[in-house]
């Protein structure tokens, strides 16, 4: 009985690190070779395990891809959930200024597996509903900003704050697939700047 726990544990740890391989072989060969050319065979051979033990812990490429679509996007949610408690409309402007920049470019950094999962969206029924369930994430953050900048009295109150936030989310999103195929027309700064005083001429007072 007392080694129970240290089998259980030794168990659970190489579950872990194959479970890591077979994420890091998947990111590798994802942006090696695009979301259609990429077999489940090639990212086991590349993480040199087994079929069985593969299939424990993803049953297709589309699994693996929705776990690192989740841990890129961990970093856009990070910037869109950054504490926003402004007390003046400049205070405002400036924030959703530096939240927007930060955005454009982590899209930026992030282009090549960004491609992938552009690629996908066009092919994967799960990666198409991953997208809208990180979409209306977004959204609904947006719209608590929103909701306390009309508290504030700072804010336009007779604007719904989920149909604002669904029209600036959007055209982030714009912008990011742009910047991924990269066909953005201006620097990131200036993007970030013309679409924070649209949005904010539009929504503050």
């Amino acid at each position: 009985m007392e080694n129970t726990k240290p089998l259980t544990d030794g168990r659970h740890l190489r579950s872990q690190q194959t479970r890591q391989k077979l994420l890091e072989a998947a990111k590798e060969v994802f942006r090696e070779e695009g979301f259609h050319k990429t077999t489940i065979s090639q990212i086991i051979k590349r993480a040199k395990t087994g079929y069985g033990t593969a299939y424990v812990h993803f049953t297709g490429k589309d699994d693996l891809l929705i776990v690192l679509m989740e841990d890129v996007m961990a970093s856009f949610y990070a910037i869109a959930e950054r504490p926003f408690a402004p007390v003046s409309r400049a205070e405002a402007e400036q924030l959703i200024f530096r939240q927007t920049l930060a955005f454009l470019r982590l899209a930026e950094s992030e282009r090549k597996m960004l491609q992938v999962l552009a690629e996908a969206i066009g092919v994967s029924v799960s990666a198409q509903e991953k997208w809208a369930e990180i979409r209306e994430r977004f959204i609904s953050r947006i719209s608590q900003d929103i909701t306390f900048s009309q508290s504030q009295g700072l804010a336009r109150s007779g604007l719904v704050p989920e149909l604002v936030a669904r029209g600036w989310f959007y055209s982030h999103e714009m912008y990011l697939w742009d910047i991924v195929s990269s066909d953005q027309h201006a620097d990131l700064e200036t993007i970030a700047k013309t679409l924070t005083a649209i949005y904010t001429g539009g929504l503050y007072v």
